[in-house]
């Protein structure tokens, strides 16, 4: 039984009368405006504008708690990004806790839910009780197709910008919210069209080990940091061949 439920996801509830706030000055998209039903990719970063944890952002939607913000993470990797967001907390009034009733479904064949917020054709993502089945080798091997990257394993930690990690073209990233937590360099690499290396799949054949930021054996990909100028088109899915084209064009 196949399923639509992601195991490999957790949710993080930050709740609190100042949960979004908080969230507000560290995070690379837009928090003040989130809703239930339009959910948003976003990045937690270093001071430098590499990528530490990326996520998805939820509204709670709930009556009682319409300021909570649900946080869907790698499962792996929620309690390291619960500690970090315990780090920035100090003595603002915010709850930082796993969501156990929660989970993460997909499907590409479910229109009444909302698109995953980095690319349509990644198909649907909703929040909802747990439910039978494991959807998660299917969603990777889709995403993966789509040339679209996430986690730890595929993006590093504090290994690369996070404009490298093709943030700007998958919706990651507010250029008008305000200051958050790795900001100045990433307003500057975007303003100053500074985005020279882009992380790309390359079959294992292909590989070059001195650009290599992870090898997927197991999809027969190399993930690899190359640099814009030069890189093969045969490469890139066509949202990021259609970006990069549109700036060689400014």
């Amino acid at each position: 039984m196949t399923g639509t439920t992601l195991t490999d996801r957790a949710i993080l509830r930050i709740s609190g009368e100042e949960a979004r706030p908080f969230l507000q000055g560290l995070l690379t998209r837009d928090v003040l405006t989130l809703r239930a039903d339009h959910p948003r990719w976003t990045g937690l970063l270093s001071p430098q504008g590499k990528a530490l944890f990326d996520f998805i952002l939820w509204g709670a939607g709930d009556e009682d708690q319409g300021n909570d913000v649900l946080i869907d993470c790698e499962a792996s990797q929620a309690d390291a990004l619960a500690r970090r967001l315990t780090l920035y907390r100090l003595r603002r009034k915010v709850t930082i806790a796993r969501d156990e009733a929660l989970a993460v479904h997909w499907s590409l064949d479910a229109a009444d839910k909302p698109h995953d917020p980095r690319l349509p054709a990644l198909g649907a993502r909703w929040l909802g009780p747990l439910g039978e089945g494991d959807a998660s080798a299917a969603f990777r091997a889709h995403r993966l197709a789509l040339g679209v990257f996430e986690g730890v394993e595929e993006l590093g930690q504090d290994q690369i910008l996070w404009l490298e990690a093709n943030a700007q073209e998958l919706g990651g990233v507010d250029y008008d919210k305000g200051c958050y937590v790795g900001q100045e360099n990433t307003a500057r690499m975007h303003y100053r069209n500074k985005v020279s290396r882009r992380l790309v799949a390359v079959p294992l054949d292909q590989a070059d080990e001195k650009r290599q930021r992870a090898v997927l054996a197991d999809a027969g990909l190399s993930i690899e940091l190359r640099r814009v100028e030069g890189l093969d088109p045969a490469l890139l899915p066509d949202w990021l061949a259609a970006a990069i084209a549109g700036e060689a064009a400014v």
